[in-house]
């Protein structure tokens, strides 16, 4: 393998871990469960996985086209992938509106990748995807937790019924600690002589979410409170 090939392999594989962080990163800003990471390695794995079928002639290397095209083996390449897929489904978990293991399903899915590279002979290439694979594992956590994201979370508060406030002022309350809301429930449950609502509330200042507690913690009238943030 030459060196103008690796280079060409290389800047192939870099801009596509960028571009694919590029869309991440407008993700993780609004708060989703699929950020950075994720993007930024499904955009690599992509990328990895294309060099099989863009530079099959340099490891198949197979005497006529007709023979070439009856083994064709990217489709053992495609089969892998799609059993693999199935296996990063089932480390994903999904509980409200929490969503976890995005990026432990896509670690997983380059990994089959890396796989198929070394078992084709493309052993630089592998390693390139691996370093690369790991570096955004790792350095991309660090730029994820110092850029400025909305951090989203289900608030839920309960109230004694005779004591409960409007629909109005408990949104007004989420809106004095700098939070917008979103979708919100009602729950009212006679038997315990309570009235419960839910909502989605999300800012751009991780802090707001201590203040909101504190002073729910501090209302007498509030006989419950659950604030669960999202992410991965």
């Amino acid at each position: 393998m030459t060196g103008a090939l690796l280079g060409d392999i290389l800047i192939r594989l870099l801009v596509a871990l960028a571009l694919g962080g590029v869309l991440g990163i407008e993700r993780s800003y609004h708060g989703r469960p699929a950020g950075f990471r994720t993007h930024a390695l499904v955009g690599l794995a992509s990328g990895a996985l294309m060099l099989v079928s863009v530079f099959e002639s340099e490891w198949f290397r197979t005497p006529g086209a007709l023979i070439r095209a009856a083994i064709d083996p990217t489709r053992m390449a495609q089969g892998i992938m799609t059993g693999i897929g199935f296996l990063g489904a089932g480390v994903i978990m999904h509980e409200r509106l929490t969503v976890r293991g995005l990026t432990t399903a896509a670690s997983i899915w380059i990994t089959a990748g890396i796989g198929i590279l070394v078992g084709i002979g493309f052993y630089l290439p592998a390693v390139l995807t691996t370093v690369l694979a790991v570096g955004a594992l790792s350095g991309f956590r660090w730029i994820e937790r110092h850029i400025r994201t909305e951090s989203y979370a289900e608030f839920v508060v309960t109230f004694a019924a005779d004591r409960a406030p409007p629909q109005a002022d408990v949104v007004a309350l989420a809106v004095q600690h700098g939070f917008a809301v979103a979708g919100i429930t009602h729950r009212f449950r006679r038997r315990d002589a309570v009235m419960e609502y839910g909502m989605t509330i999300h800012s751009l200042d991780r802090k707001a979410f201590a203040g909101l507690s504190d002073t729910l913690r501090a209302n007498p009238d509030v006989v419950e409170f659950r604030l669960a943030p999202t992410g991965d």
